[in-house]
């Protein structure tokens, strides 16, 4: 059973930075794509940042851009989410997702509505 295991969340003071980490849980499987989504209480979930495993292709939704970078350790098996400067807005629940195949690409909304597997979610909270 393929697990996404996320983490590296936690609480911080706007200005500060994360490190996320999504790790996937075996290696037999080797996904296409991975993105992290973020969600809070009563909004719709927002694509953040999407990657094409072992390329260089990344996607930013425009909020994020410059402050995020997306990477990936193949070694690992695990996709990573920096995070500075971060907002009070930044304050969510995030997720990470894997998309089994390279149809379609990588772009953020397509790793969101053809994703294989979801993470349980990790915890960021930005004060001011």
């Amino acid at each position: 059973q393929v697990q996404l295991v996320e983490s590296g969340g936690g609480s911080v003071q706007a200005g500060g930075s994360l490190r996320l980490s999504c790790e996937v849980s075996t290696y037999t499987y080797r996904p296409a794509c991975m993105g992290w989504f973020r969600q809070t209480p009563g909004k719709e979930r927002e694509g953040v940042a999407g990657i094409n495993i072992g390329g260089r292709n990344t996607y930013y939704v425009d909020s994020v851009k410059g402050r995020f970078t997306i990477s990936q350790d193949n070694a690992k098996n695990t996709v990573y989410l920096q995070m500075n400067s971060l907002k009070p807005e930044d304050t969510a629940m995030y997720y990470c997702a894997a998309k089994s195949s390279a149809n379609l690409g990588c772009y953020i909304a397509a790793i969101e509505w053809y994703a294989s597997f979801w993470g349980q979610g990790t915890q960021v909270t930005v004060s001011s």
